[in-house]
C-alpha cells in the first residue's frame, strides 16, 4: 500500500508554489516514498551513546577580540553626502 498518495504530492506543490505535469505525478509518489521509508529507516537506529553532533568540525571561538576603538569622523563621512540633516544622511521619503 502506498504511503504517499497522488492528493498529498499535489497539496506539497500548491503549497510550495510548483507547477507538476501530470506524467510527473507518479515519479514524485515514488521518489516521496523513497524518502518517507529512507527517514523510517533512520528512526530505528539506536543513537541511545551517540552524543550531538552541533558542528562537524571542532570549533570552539572563532569571533575576534571585542576591542572598541573610534569610529569614522562624521564630518568626513557626510562631506560627499547628497544631502545631510542634524549631522546625518539626509535620503528621499519613501513610505508614506
Amino acid at each position: 500500500m502506498s504511503k504517499i498518495t497522488r492528493e498529498q504530492i499535489e497539496h506539497i506543490a500548491h503549497l510550495a508554489r510548483l507547477e507538476i505535469k501530470e506524467n510527473e505525478i507518479e515519479g514524485f509518489v515514488e521518489k516521496m516514498e523513497q524518502v518517507v521509508t529512507l527517514v523510517e529507516n533512520l528512526s530505528v537506529v539506536n543513537t541511545d551513546d551517540i552524543k550531538p553532533t552541533y558542528h562537524v568540525l571542532d570549533l570552539v571561538n572563532v569571533f575576534r577580540e571585542d576591542v572598541a576603538k573610534s569610529g569614522l569622523d562624521r564630518d568626513e563621512v557626510l562631506k560627499n553626502a547628497y544631502e545631510q540633516e542634524a549631522g546625518q544622511f539626509k535620503v528621499p521619503t519613501i513610505i508614506e
